[in-house]
């Protein structure tokens, strides 16, 4: 049985998957050389084979009962109709919009590329890596599977409105990579708004030029081109792209947040005069305002909220979660629930799962438990830990 991205992690004690998978780089190296500047290539990075494989899209296409938009088909770069390779399951399963896999199999087999998308939602590994990538990077991460047959492409040159890291898992791969027409692009500014900027750009000469073979990655800041044509067998890849947070993302909230604070302003509420054509002499008041309500703006509730929304909680087995309440006693052992964006606001708790207020005397347990480390529920008190369990903060900690 293949090692896990657990067991990777673990066997470069305290290394996390970014140096020990990914680019061979401490977090520091990588934020100070790298992150949003310049294209990577780190050859021989790892063996990904317990993450994703061959035997993993087949599982996934045939047996797992997807439905769009788990799963895309590009070829030549268009992207082909949903209503082309989905249809009813059949008695029990009649939901009209499932992968056929007999549709796909001749889809494939005619030269497209399948995109299984979102693996982080129905591939476990992948889930699982994702996450820890994710709270390294303190970005949120989507992962891609591009799964491509020989001698063909899936997608035209273009750019992508995040960050990502291309894992070669099988076949190989030629990636031509060019610097932006459009540096850092923001999600609203698609390499179509710039279609001929990117053919133009196209014709130039490539930046990197490489064939990926498995076990390679290539990391490509958001708005770099890139096209990719597969070799001599099939090829399959993980894209896991990085939704970075921007300054421009702050700017919102914290105009957002100004806003709020201006419907309380008897003033602003205010009509502008009988007969106005125009901002006139108004503009000028309510920009004094405006920046004033800015300089008092406090957007961080906002940005951990928005934050807290982009994501999901680890998995929670409800089987498991009842036992868990059912055999409750001070020697059970918990912890907190992986990937909940938990924060403490006073006696506040907010979570992905929700808020849950509590009295003083138990905040210092409850900080306690932020740290992650497993706790008996004796620790933490049997009847805090029954509540949180039952909340789905905490969940039992593995024997």
């Amino acid at each position: 049985m293949p090692p896990t991205a657990l067991q990777h992690a673990d066997a470069t004690a305290g290394v996390g998957v970014l140096k020990a998978r990914l680019t061979g780089l401490s977090q520091e190296e990588f934020a100070r050389d790298v992150w949003a500047r310049t294209a990577l290539l780190t050859r021989r990075a790892s063996d990904f084979s317990d993450l994703f494989s061959a035997e993993a899209v087949d599982e996934l296409t045939s047996r797992r009962g997807l439905r769009t938009p788990f799963l895309r088909v590009a070829k030549d770069g268009v992207t082909i109709p949903d209503a082309s390779f989905t249809s009813s399951a059949g008695v029990g399963a009649t939901i009209g919009d499932q992968l056929d896999d007999t549709a796909l199999w001749c889809m494939f087999a005619d030269g497209a590329t399948l995109v299984l998308q979102a693996l982080q939602r129905t591939w476990g590994p992948v889930a699982d890596f994702s996450a820890r990538l994710s709270t390294e990077l303190g970005h949120p991460v989507q992962a891609n599977a591009y799964v491509t047959p020989p001698q063909n492409r899936g997608f035209d040159d273009h750019y992508d409105v995040h960050d990502v890291f291309v894992l070669q898992i099988a076949g190989a791969k030629r990636w031509l990579v060019r610097e932006p027409v459009h540096p850092d692009p923001l999600r609203d500014q698609p390499w179509t708004d710039r279609r001929s900027a990117v053919a133009e750009a196209a014709k130039g000469q490539a930046h990197i030029d490489t064939v990926l073979e498995p076990g390679d990655v290539l990391y490509l800041p958001r708005g770099w081109l890139h096209a990719a044509q597969a070799q001599g067998e099939v090829s399959i890849h993980l894209t896991l792209g990085i939704h970075t947070w921007t300054r421009y993302a702050l700017a919102e909230q914290l105009a957002q947040s100004a806003l709020a604070l201006l419907r309380d302003d008897p003033q602003m509420r205010g009509t502008l005069p009988l007969g106005v054509d125009g901002p006139g002499g108004e503009i000028d008041a309510v920009r004094e305002r405006l920046v004033a309500a800015v300089t008092k703006a406090d957007s961080a509730p906002l940005f951990h909220r928005t934050r807290r929304a982009q994501a999901r909680p680890a998995p929670l087995g409800p089987l498991a979660q009842l036992e868990a309440v059912d055999g409750l006693g001070p020697h059970s052992r918990v912890r907190l629930r992986g990937q909940l964006e938990a924060r403490l606001e006073g006696p506040r708790l907010v979570t992905r799962v929700g808020w849950f207020d509590f009295p003083e005397t138990d905040v210092p347990l409850v900080t306690r438990m932020l740290d992650g480390g497993v706790r008996t529920a004796g620790e933490l008190g049997v009847e805090l830990a029954e509540r949180l369990l039952r909340a789905g903060v905490l969940v039992p900690a593995e024997q």
